[in-house]
C-alpha cells in the first residue's frame, strides 16, 4: 500500500538527521534566521505575521535536544509499495511519487550537507533535455531550503521555499530602505499596498530566474563532467571551494540566466539578480556589476548582453583551467586555485556584514 504518512515521516526524520549533523556549519546569525523560518514553516505562520518570541525559544531548545540524539544516526529508507528505497535514490522514489502528484529530492548541497524535501507537484516540463519539476506546498524539508536544485539531470524548483526567501529579502530591505538594485526590483510590485499579491507576482517572476540559473548549472555541469565534482570534494571547506562554486555560478549565469533575461527585457528580474550579485561572484566579476550600472543609468541592455557574452567565454575557460590544475596537482590544487583567483595584493572580497535577527528569535 502507498502510505503517505510513513513516507512523510521518513523524509522528516532524515531532515532532522541532516540538520543535527550540519547545523554547526552555519554562523550563529545564519543559524538563528534559518531556525526562525523553519519554525514559521512547521507552524504554518503567515509570512507577514510576527512570531511569538517565547514559543520560538522553547521550540529551538526542544529541537536542540532532538538533534542531540541524532548526530550519529543513519539515514532511514523511504518506505515505498515495492520496497524500501535509499533516501538518495531520488529517481526510484520519484518513479512512485510522481504518480501520486508528489515530488522528492535527496541530494547534497554546499559543504556536502544532505538536503531532503517532499512536496506537492505543480508541474513537470522538459528544457534542453532536462526534467524540470516545479513543486508547491512542501510536506517535509530541512533547515536549509534552496529555492532551486539540480540532481541527476533533473531540476527542482521549490516555489514555497522561493516565496519564503523572497519575503526575507523584502524584510531585509525594509530594515534599511537603501536605494539601489533591490529597491528598483521591489518597486515593480505593489508591496506597499498589497504585499501578498506583490509576493505572488514576484515569486512567479523569480521562479523563471531560478529555473534559468539551475538550467545553466545543469548545462555547465554536463560540459564539465564528473571531474568537477571531484574538484569540489578536494577543495571542500576551504576558501577555494567558495571560489570554485562562484566560477560555476558565473558560468551558468552567463550561459543561461543573463542572456535569457536580456532577451526578454525582464527589468524587475535583472534588478533582483544584481541586487543579489554579492560576495565572491561580484569580487571575481566586477565587470558584470559595472554593466548593470550602465544599464540602470541608460536603459540600454547592450552592456549586460556584451558582458554576459564575454563572461561565458571567460568563465567556461576558467572552469577548464581549474580542472586542469586539479588533474595536475591533486590535493595541492586548493592552494593553487586560491592564489590564481585571489592573488596576493588583490583586495579580498569582504566577509558577511553585521546581521540583524528579526523579532521573534
Amino acid at each position: 500500500m502507498f502510505d503517505l504518512d510513513a513516507i512523510v515521516g521518513a523524509v522528516r526524520q532524515n531532515c532532522h538527521i541532516s540538520d543535527a549533523q550540519h547545523a554547526g556549519d552555519l554562523t550563529l546569525c545564519t543559524f538563528l534566521l534559518k531556525m526562525r523560518e523553519l519554525y514559521r514553516w512547521e507552524h504554518a505562520i503567515p509570512l507577514s505575521h510576527e512570531m511569538p518570541r517565547a514559543e520560538v525559544g522553547d521550540w529551538m531548545n526542544a529541537r536542540g535536544h532532538l538533534w542531540d540524539g541524532l548526530e550519529k544516526a543513519p539515514y532511514v529508507p523511504i518506505p515505498l509499495p515495492d520496497g524500501d528505497a535509499d533516501p538518495f535514490d531520488s529517481a526510484r522514489i520519484n518513479a512512485t511519487l510522481l504518480r501520486h502528484g508528489l515530488v522528492y529530492s535527496g541530494g547534497y548541497g554546499r559543504r556536502c550537507k544532505p538536503h531532503f524535501f517532499l512536496a506537492k507537484l505543480d508541474r513537470h516540463e522538459r528544457r534542453h533535455g532536462f526534467d524540470v519539476y516545479v513543486s508547491g506546498r512542501e510536506l517535509a524539508r530541512d533547515l536549509e531550503a534552496p529555492p532551486g536544485m539540480y540532481l541527476d539531470r533533473s531540476l527542482f524548483i521549490r516555489t514555497e521555499a522561493l516565496r519564503r526567501w523572497l519575503w526575507e529579502k523584502y524584510e531585509e530591505w525594509r530594515w534599511s530602505r537603501k536605494h539601489g538594485a533591490m529597491a528598483r526590483a521591489l518597486a515593480a510590485y505593489p508591496f506597499a499596498t498589497a504585499p501578498e499579491e506583490a509576493l505572488d507576482a514576484m515569486t512567479a517572476t523569480e521562479q523563471e530566474s531560478v529555473l534559468l540559473h539551475e538550467l545553466g548549472e545543469a548545462r555547465a555541469g554536463a560540459a564539465l563532467g564528473s571531474a568537477w565534482e571531484a574538484l569540489l570534494v578536494t577543495v571542500l571547506g576551504s576558501r577555494a571551494e567558495i571560489m570554485v562554486r562562484a566560477v560555476r555560478d558565473l558560468y551558468a549565469d552567463c550561459l543561461s540566466t543573463l542572456p535569457a533575461l536580456v532577451e526578454r527585457g525582464a527589468a524587475a528580474a535583472l534588478h533582483f539578480h544584481f541586487a543579489n550579485f554579492v560576495g565572491m561572484r561580484r569580487h571575481l566579476a566586477p565587470e558584470l556589476a559595472a554593466a548593470y550600472q550602465a544599464w540602470s543609468e541608460t536603459s540600454d541592455l547592450d552592456p549586460i548582453a556584451t558582458a554576459a557574452a564575454a563572461g561565458l567565454a571567460r568563465w567556461r575557460d576558467e572552469a577548464e583551467v581549474l580542472l586542469a590544475l586539479h588533474a595536475e596537482l591533486g590535493e595541492a590544487a586548493t592552494a593553487a586555485i586560491e592564489t590564481r583567483l585571489d592573488p596576493p595584493g588583490r583586495q579580498r572580497h569582504p566577509g558577511p556584514g553585521a546581521c540583524r535577527v528579526p523579532a521573534g528569535v
